[in-house]
């Protein structure tokens, strides 16, 4: 894909949200057997707080698309054109819900993504998330809301996520002023996103939601710990992001040095590498070991390794949906077939025993980039 970068595959049993006719939401524990999130990438990873998450996939950013033709005009006229092809081609193979952020480029990926889908905006499902500073007042979080659906030219926004905790004091009047929203029609349901145990427990006292979005990876099983349990314990479906680890599950790379400098800043990676910022020795030997492992399997398998860590992830309970990166329609239809691979136990319990030691030696922090304080 490109600015829309990413894809979510569906579907498990557990919490979650859906619309059962057009215009009526309810909470539900199946969702369809089918793609279900677009998630555009833009440079957001620049601008979220810490722990701010990556793009999973290689998406081709604004001035990135076609540089031989000249001109920021010609490649920003260029990448729009690409977007469109890249979302309807997202629709076309059944993708049904977009995700995307007011940070996100500053709020250009919105803009982008209305644009794309032009009339089929009906046909799909819309979520945005408003970042922690806009959540400290009532007001303030109205405003953004209201700048979101203009910028995406919409009335409505179907799930409208709380991007990052922010104090939790001021919990109880975000919560109560998304539900205002919510009566008004102008949201339809409401979401958070990299909630801890602790922080999600805080919010569901304070209203309710019906998702978090968390990084969940072979790679990084760290909700696996306080968040997943959760979730499932409030019946608040995952939506699982960085599923591929930013592209180190593709199986691209057999050495540390040789994955971009902008991948190696979580804290499987020494702070000593630029662009961290988690000050933890990391575990650089024992990935690559883990990663050299999952690929016997897969080759055992006859199956791509980032097929089979999708696979694997969407049979992980609470998941109720993954979003997978795609930098290209093939790409996307790669991605849209790992929703047909299903693993038997025995391989996933492989798995979970291969990346096990990564899993304890992470702990329990569900932050990829930041250490504990």
């Amino acid at each position: 894909m490109t600015d829309e970068g990413a894809v979510a595959l569906d579907g498990r049993r557990g919490g979650g949200w859906n619309r059962g006719d057009r215009g009526r939401w309810c909470d539900c524990g199946d969702w369809a057997r089918s793609a279900q999130v677009v998630r555009p990438g833009g440079h957001h990873g620049l601008v979220q707080p810490c722990g701010a998450a990556e793009p999973d996939s290689e998406a081709v950013q604004p001035g990135e698309v076609l540089p031989q033709d000249g001109g920021e005009a010609g490649r920003a006229l260029k990448a729009a054109g690409a977007n469109r092809q890249a979302v309807q081609a997202a629709i076309d193979a059944g993708v049904t819900l977009f995700d995307t952020a007011e940070s996100y480029a500053g709020g250009r990926s919105e803009e982008a993504l209305g644009k794309a889908l032009g009339t089929r905006r009906n046909d799909v499902f819309i979520a945005s998330k408003v970042s922690p500073e806009h959540c400290l007042r009532p007001e303030m979080l109205r405003a953004a809301c209201e700048a979101s659906l203009k910028r995406l030219g919409t009335a409505a926004i179907d799930l409208y996520q709380v991007h990052w905790p922010c104090d939790p004091a001021r919990f109880e009047n975000a919560a109560a002023e998304l539900m205002r929203l919510k009566d008004e029609g102008k949201i339809r349901a409401i979401g958070v996103s990299n909630f801890g145990a602790r922080h999600l427990d805080a919010w569901m006292q304070a209203g309710t939601c019906a998702s978090n979005q968390l990084g969940y990876n072979l790679l990084f099983r760290a909700v696996e710990y306080e968040a997943a349990p959760a979730c499932r314990d409030h019946g608040v479906g995952i939506l699982a992001y960085m599923p591929l680890m930013q592209g180190i599950l593709a199986g691209r790379w057999d050495r540390v040095d040789e994955i971009p400098e902008m991948r190696r800043r979580t804290r499987h990676f020494s702070s000593e590498r630029s662009g961290t910022r988690h000050g933890e020795p990391g575990c650089e030997a024992l990935l690559m070991q883990t990663l050299e492992a999952i690929g016997a399997l897969c080759r055992e398998l006859g199956e791509p390794m980032a097929r089979v860590a999708i696979a694997w992830l969407l049979r992980q309970p609470g998941v109720t949906s993954v979003i997978v990166g795609g930098r290209t329609p093939a790409q996307l239809e790669r991605n849209l077939a790992a929703a047909s691979l299903v693993l038997d136990d025995a391989i996933v319990l492989r798995l979970n025993a291969i990346t096990g030691p990564l899993k304890e030696r992470l702990g329990a922090n569900p932050d990829m980039w930041c250490g504990e304080t």
